[in-house]
């Protein structure tokens, strides 16, 4: 898992180094299934299956821009001065996946577009305080709530994070929200994804008529952001780092 953990986080680095102004969803995406087919990973999301009646995720990386909060379709869209785009990407290796997710400014966004960005990556530092032996799933959720509502924006509760491990998604589930004290109690050798998805406005979201891309309801801005992690006895372990991987 920590071997692919690693190329996961490198292939979110290299993502977020493509991020600008004139480059399309779907470059990013190319190159994010090159450089983790080059590692010798299968990209976890490509012909991810979909809900009932909805085709396989065609993609190697969902890639969210503006409004869209998750699932996002590469396509031909070119992104602009002043977008922000999250970026989440799996890579499947020795029978284990990694998963891990990140929100980037293409060129100068605004003040609040900005804000919004951190927040979000920093709730996941604060849930991550709780992720240790003895707490409970719901002690992450709450600290990430508290967080993110305490700097004026919402979490998203329609979609939560999860176990990970030989499946992309095992239990138990991680949601960002709720209050402390319920769910499984952490236990060392859990591998969990936590991944805060924040709204600049209401945290209510809508799912487009592509099945897969998930928007805010009013319009409002979305970040997102995750890791892997490793409960251990001391300080939870982050998977999905880059460490001596060179992108």
């Amino acid at each position: 898992m920590r071997r692919a953990g690693q190329i996961t986080a490198a292939a979110r680095a290299l993502a977020g180094k493509m991020v600008r102004p004139g480059v399309t969803t779907l470059e990013i995406d190319q190159a994010v299934r090159r450089f983790i087919e080059s590692q010798g990973a299968l990209p976890s999301f490509l012909h991810f299956p979909g809900p009932p009646g909805v085709k396989p995720f065609p993609g190697s990386a969902c890639i969210s821009v503006n409004d869209e909060v998750i699932h996002g379709i590469p396509s031909n869209q070119v992104l602009k001065e002043g977008d922000i785009v999250s970026v989440d990407v799996g890579a499947y290796i020795g029978g284990f996946h990694g998963d891990c997710a990140g929100t980037f400014a293409c060129g100068k966004v605004s003040d609040e577009a900005a804000k919004l960005i951190a927040v979000t990556e920093q709730s996941f530092w604060e849930g991550m305080k709780y992720a240790r032996f003895g707490y409970r799933v719901s002690d992450i959720s709450h600290a990430i709530q508290e967080y993110v509502e305490a700097n004026g924006f919402s979490i998203v509760r329609d979609y939560v994070g999860h176990g990970v491990g030989s499946q992309l998604h095992e239990p138990p589930e991680v949601p960002n929200y709720g209050k402390p004290g319920h769910g499984p109690r952490l236990a060392p050798g859990m591998t969990i994804a936590v991944e805060p998805m924040v709204n600049q406005g209401d945290w209510k979201v809508k799912v487009m008529r592509d099945g897969w891309t998930v928007r805010t309801a009013d319009g409002s801005l979305a970040a997102h952001y995750e890791n892997s992690l490793l409960i251990t006895k001391g300080d939870p372990e982050i998977l999905t780092q880059v460490g001596d991987l060179h992108v």
